[in-house]
């Protein structure tokens, strides 16, 4: 899709993702700017409810339709990091692993159901942050609340997409992979995941089987 104007003329490029651009502001603050629009209005609660818990989120100053302006987060990603070897596989998948229990800790928005809580549904290094603070979780646009197995599971079946898609990052994947399996405890339900994977999330949706073959054979082997 398109990329969609800069929000002032000389704007810089920080990061394009699947779905959206993210553009440098004045005052150590950055755009998300969603390529196709849309409302970012229920994914901005989501973070000012988690801020407000003191969970790592940048801070929300402003949403509008396809825009949500945040706190700008130094640091690199923790793909970054683990390429650079910066970050060891098993301490990737601690953190990982870290920001699903520190999240789930914490009672859902809406329901009051004590089974239920928020799931980032798109827990993965590339949506990790490492700020001198400590890891920060970006990119909620998948959010939902529901059962925490099912968020851990997604983070499970997405390392394996890539550690299945034979580029430069899959070795890494497939340790990072293993790692994360040893140290998450309980991957279920995988079906759902690969459900929630197939509906318009999946890079390319043809891997899930392999990718799904793969995380039952690692948790097989752990």
């Amino acid at each position: 899709m398109q990329q969609r104007p800069p929000p002032v003329n000389g704007a810089r490029l920080l990061a394009a993702g699947h779905t959206a651009d993210v553009w440098e502001l004045p005052h150590d603050r950055v755009l998300r700017r969603y390529r196709a629009g849309g409302d970012v209005r229920a994914e901005a609660e989501v973070m000012r409810y988690l801020h407000r818990a003191g969970f790592p989120v940048p801070r929300v100053h402003h949403a509008d339709e396809g825009d949500l302006v945040l706190d700008r987060v130094g640091g690199p990603t923790l793909v970054q990091a683990l390429h650079a070897g910066d970050v060891s596989p098993p301490d990737g998948a601690q953190i990982l692993v870290d920001l699903h229990a520190r999240l789930h800790a914490l009672p859902a928005r809406r329901s009051a159901d004590p089974g239920v809580r928020i799931l980032h549904l798109d827990l993965h290094p590339h949506n990790v942050l490492l700020a001198p603070t400590g890891p920060v979780l970006i990119d909620w646009t998948d959010s939902a609340e529901g059962a925490p197995a099912l968020d851990r599971v997604v983070t499970a079946l997405i390392l394996a997409e890539v550690a299945v898609g034979g580029g430069p990052l899959a070795g890494h994947a497939a340790e990072l992979l293993a790692d994360y399996v040893a140290a998450a405890g309980r991957l279920e339900p995988l079906a759902e995941a690969i459900r929630h994977r197939a509906d318009g999330r999946a890079p390319d949706p043809d891997r899930l089987p392999q990718a799904a073959a793969l995380v039952t054979e690692t948790i097989r082997r752990r």
